[in-house]
């Protein structure tokens, strides 16, 4: 008997609640602002401006102003407004839930509501919309949102690795609504060096605060040095606009487009009834830089364009700074070699080696020189210059540098064989063995055949 009470009792609930959602009363309305406002107070990162908001809800009820609301999508719609009529916050939204319909046991139906649902998620990937090399070896991002770091760090390292190796970035945020905190700062500090502090955000529970600074490490290589240009709209909004004021402050990138939204407060999602819930601002940003934050006047861009004139402008900057990138380096190429090449010219047994060390290290450091560049021209003065000296040197310098490669040890254990020092050798040998076995190198068993024949060399000498 109690069950059966209990189940009429959730009919007649049900029943009401639907037929609220058809024709809402207004004891059903009051009860909603009366309960919103309680939230707002609450939570509202501004407690002021919380109140003033709050006796505008309770004014616009009694001066009729959701009399025409006869459901809670127009409902929410109408709150929307009424509540940034007052706080001008953006964030701050009520949203209509479609009540629960419970799907039929037609197996069809259901797998095609499921792939629906997958196919959705596969398509959004975490927010990278497209990742393509520009001509001019520029690199361009359409990002879409800023997804948690947990799910979505694989595709942020990948999207970056590609980009990497481009001569000048250009990452579009004009569709971007923002996301999670802990991705803008991971993104963040792949273009940045040093440990910079990024942004703080500020909220009224506990009085506490959060201080986001770029990482010292990301999965990826930094780009520090590729110039990077920000596309950004009136659709860039939160943690997209978080990204772009970042870098803005920090003078590390040019923003091309027009003035984004300008939603600066972080917060949560509360739910007002079963139908009804509201996003609150329970915080606030504030940037070191700055001292305040886009919270209601969006972020600048420093060329400003028209809307069908942002990505053009954005790629023919991009295509200059990477021609000027290119040039850079190519002056820089040829200052480093010709140190280089006077320190190597300039060689004394004993005295050079400090000075040849340290050009190969600047030419590493540049993004210049690689291991293999290293190797052969050790190789070179070993072997066709005849100046065992120098190519020693060059090649032991190579195992500092690249100290987690086996063919740089394997290159200079060769050296050493060939200039008599079997002892040092067949060391270079083993730590090249080591290293590849560590590593899972595909030629570990080369590896251990060249440090079985030293070691047969070494017992016939006995």
């Amino acid at each position: 008997m109690k069950n059966l009470i209990w189940l009429i009792a959730i009919t007649l609930s049900t029943q009401t609640l639907v037929s609220q959602e058809m024709n809402l009363d207004n004891r059903y309305k009051k009860e909603v602002i009366d309960k919103l406002s309680e939230l707002i107070q609450d939570l509202y990162i501004y407690p002021e401006i919380a109140k003033k908001t709050n006796a505008y809800l309770n004014k616009e009820y009694k001066d009729g102003a959701f009399d025409s609301c006869q459901d809670n999508q127009t409902f929410a719609i109408a709150l929307t407004k009424a509540v940034q009529n007052i706080n001008k916050d953006k964030h701050m939204r009520i949203m209509s839930n479609e009540p629960y319909k419970a799907t039929d046991n037609n197996l069809k139906e259901k797998a095609e509501q499921r792939m629906g649902q997958i196919n959705n998620y596969r398509n959004y990937n975490h927010g990278y919309k497209a990742l393509q090399l520009l001509e001019g070896n520029v690199a361009y991002l359409d990002l879409r949102g800023f997804s948690p770091l947990d799910r979505a760090k694989e595709n942020a390292d990948a999207s970056m690795k590609l980009m990497s190796y481009s001569d000048a970035i250009i990452i579009d945020l004009t569709n971007n609504g923002g996301g999670d905190p802990s991705m803008v700062q991971y993104l963040c500090s792949y273009f940045f060096e040093k440990k910079v502090h990024l942004n703080t955000l500020f909220y009224r529970e506990g009085n506490r605060t959060e201080e986001y600074w770029t990482l010292e490490k990301v999965e990826g290589k930094k780009m520090t040095d590729i110039p990077l240009f920000v596309m950004i709209g009136e659709k860039t909004f939160s943690g997209a606009e978080e990204f772009a004021y970042n870098m803005q402050t920090q003078k590390r990138a040019i923003l091309i487009g027009q003035t984004s939204a300008g939603g600066a407060n972080p917060g949560n999602t509360v739910g007002i009834n079963e139908y009804l819930a509201v996003f609150i601002p329970t915080g606030k940003a504030i940037n070191p830089v700055t001292n305040t934050s886009w919270e209601g006047v969006g972020v600048y861009p420093e060329i400003l364009t028209k809307k069908e004139e942002t990505f053009d402008q954005a790629l023919s900057l991009a295509q200059i700074a990477a021609d000027s990138l290119r040039n850079s380096k190519l002056k820089n190429y040829i200052l480093l070699h010709e140190r280089l090449n006077q320190h190597l010219a300039a060689y004394k047994q004993g005295d050079s080696k400090t000075h040849i060390n340290s050009s190969l290290k600047n030419f590493v450091d540049a993004g210049l020189f690689g291991e293999w560049d290293i190797n052969n021209l050790g190789n070179e003065y070993l072997y066709k210059g005849n100046r065992t000296g120098i190519g020693l040197i060059i090649l032991q310098a190579n195992t500092s540098l690249f100290s987690e490669s086996p063919n740089a040890f394997y290159s200079y254990a060769e050296a050493l064989k060939k200039s008599g020092d079997m002892t040092n050798a067949l060391e270079g040998y083993q730590k090249a063995l080591e290293i590849a076995i560590k590593t899972n190198n595909d030629n570990i068993a080369y590896y251990k055949e060249a440090l079985q024949k030293i070691k047969d060399e070494i017992n016939n000498e006995d």
